[in-house]
């Protein structure tokens, strides 16, 4: 089984890229995950890579210091230098991006679906007292 489960806070914004062949989006973020229980504070800093549809909401939605949680796979692999240096990698291949915080949302043209004023997307409202909620 080659499952695991991420929060973590952006380090840079996404980059998305496309694969040329299949038009396939990809999307490549660090993700910096603090250590439990450690004297002093401090995190793992780890790639993630997602695709498709999933890959353009991050691009979309996503930049630094956002907290989000991953749902994926571990995949290693390894590659040559120019110098013929053997390096190795270890990804995270997200199957399931969660946003776990929305902040102010990054600029881009569609804002009619989306109310950047206070973060809330269009067609919810903010209730202001806890005994209007209807359940």
């Amino acid at each position: 089984m080659n499952n695991v489960v991420l929060i973590g806070r952006l380090t840079r914004d996404p980059e998305l890229r496309y694969i040329p062949q299949s038009e396939t989006a990809v999307v490549n973020f660090t993700l910096a995950v603090d250590r439990p229980m450690a004297k002093e504070k401090t995190a793992d800093f780890i790639r993630i890579v997602a695709f498709g549809k999933t890959a353009e909401l991050c691009e979309k939605y996503l930049a630094k210091g956002r907290l989000v949680g991953i749902q994926g796979r571990i995949q290693t692999g390894s590659y040559k230098t120019q110098s013929g240096e053997t390096r190795y990698t270890t990804d995270v291949y997200a199957e399931r991006v969660e946003f776990l915080d929305w902040g102010e949302r990054k600029q881009s043209d569609d804002s009619s679906s989306f109310n950047t004023d206070d973060g809330i997307p269009e067609g919810f409202q903010t209730l202001d007292d806890d005994d209007d909620i209807p359940f």
